[in-house]
């Protein structure tokens, strides 16, 4: 493991996700999906997110598309919370979506919408 990346990759992380939560991933970690964080950590988040080339926001924008695509409904509230901390608003997660309906199917976008919405609901409360 690179330190180097590791460290950026875990400050991007929490900067994204909150520090609450990527503690509680890390801490929860055991012999066996311990190499999954870690790989998490310094490949995706340090590597990748750690990269020039994109900022933060546009690298949001496009995990929400590749998440509905893959529908994955769990990473993908993560990343709806994770792009409105990197800048997104409600009406840029909207007009994401309806893009994954039109070239991913409208199923995936009404899930979208839906999983989003939870996330705004439980966000509007505190």
């Amino acid at each position: 493991m690179d330190k180097t990346t590791y460290d950026r990759g875990l400050q991007i992380r929490k900067s994204v996700l909150g520090d609450a939560f990527v503690d509680k991933a890390i801490a929860s970690a055991d012999d066996f999906n311990r190499p999954m964080q870690d790989l998490t950590t310094e490949y995706c988040w340090g590597y990748v997110w750690g990269r020039d080339g994109l900022t933060h926001k546009t690298r949001s924008f496009l995990n929400l598309a590749m998440l509905c695509a893959l529908n994955r409904p769990q990473e993908l509230k993560t990343h709806v919370r994770g792009a409105l901390t990197n800048g997104a608003t409600r009406e840029e997660i909207r007009e994401v979506f309806m893009q994954v309906a039109i070239y991913c199917g409208v199923p995936a976008g009404v899930d979208a919408f839906r999983n989003a919405k939870e996330v705004f609901a439980e966000l509007d409360k505190k």
